[in-house]
């Protein structure tokens, strides 16, 4: 069962006129094309405001991914992944949002991040690193 229902998505406009007409055509899109879709309904506000805003849904978004994690961790709910995936799409948006005020995109945040990682765990995800990286900020 896809999470995503296809019908949903066919009101989304591709670059102006077009319309996406499957999910095929989304799984082609990059972050970059993303963003641009998603400074659609950003709003016209300065990059500093543009800021603001992305970091502040992404926080209150990120909230209601946790509330939803708890609620299936705790309270005995089933994992409702459509409402997580709706969730994470919307900490997507404010990510694209920040990033716009940054004056960069998504692929440069991805690219940045992935460096990141690869300096810090060169040879992939090691837990001993991680405790040596712990460690070592709280000594500072």
């Amino acid at each position: 069962m896809s999470l995503i229902n296809t019908h949903s998505l066919s009101h989304l406009p591709v670059g102006g006129t077009e319309k996406f007409t499957s999910l095929e055509v989304m799984r082609d899109m990059n972050f970059n094309e993303y963003q641009a879709l998603a400074m659609r309904t950003a709003g016209d506000y300065s990059k500093d405001s543009l800021i603001l805003n992305g970091v502040m849904g992404l926080c209150g978004e990120a909230g209601e991914c946790i509330d939803i994690v708890k609620k299936h961790k705790f309270q005995g709910h089933a994992l409702d992944a459509e409402k997580l995936l709706d969730e994470a799409s919307d900490c997507l948006w404010y990510l694209a949002i920040i990033a716009s005020g940054l004056d960069i995109t998504l692929e440069e945040i991805a690219i940045h991040n992935v460096e990141k990682l690869k300096k810090r765990y060169p040879d992939g995800f090691d837990v001993s690193k991680s405790r040596i990286r712990l460690n070592k900020e709280k000594s500072l």
